[in-house]
């Protein structure tokens, strides 16, 4: 069973990447954007607390993230590893992901992380906005402040996976192919 966490701020590309991923690896796809949208849609409990934090472009809180994820896991029939993307994105986050994990007797093989200038990044997730129909895409101040809370909670787990040689930055600049490229280098060699 492989679990590789892809890592990055909103706009790097994360979406895309995973969707080649999770086909040349066989791999499940859990974006944790994916799984408060369709909690959202279906107004669930825990739908309709995510969208107060989205709104206001806050993180979710872990409690509520972490239980949304664990269902979508559990729900999954088969899979010979999970892609999980836009989790975790705190510290807590990644330590509540560990011990989920451990209960299944799998672990965490590598955290890749897609990098790019927060400059571009806007621009791709205004040009997203545009068809996405999502408020957060479309608002320039707010998707500031998501890369300003990706800074303070989501960087420190940089931290945390080089501790235990799971990091690895790939440059998320570049065409869709190459970029592909890159990850697919990396799994390759886990």
């Amino acid at each position: 069973m492989i679990n590789i966490v892809l890592f990055g701020k909103p706009g790097a590309g994360k979406g895309t990447q995973a969707e080649f991923l999770k086909e040349r690896y066989n791999l499940v796809h859990l974006s944790t954007g994916d799984i408060f949208r369709f909690n959202i849609k279906n107004e669930t409990d825990l739908g309709k607390l995510a969208k107060s934090y989205m709104d206001k472009g806050d993180l979710v809180p872990d409690a509520v993230t972490i239980k949304m994820l664990e269902e979508a896991v559990d729900d999954t029939v088969g899979a010979n590893g999970f892609l999980y993307d836009g989790f975790p994105r705190t510290l807590a986050q990644a330590k509540e992901l560990d011990k989920f994990l451990a209960t299944k007797k799998w672990k965490v093989a590598a955290t890749i992380a897609l990098e790019a200038d927060d400059e571009i990044l806007i621009n791709r997730v205004l040009e997203r906005g545009k068809t996405s129909g999502r408020s957060d895409d479309q608002d320039e101040e707010k998707i500031r402040h998501r890369y300003q809370e990706y800074n303070e909670k989501t960087a420190p787990l940089m931290e945390y996976y080089k501790a235990q040689n799971k990091f690895r930055p790939v440059n998320g600049i570049g065409t869709i192919a190459e970029i592909t490229k890159r990850l697919s280098d990396i799994i390759d060699n886990l």
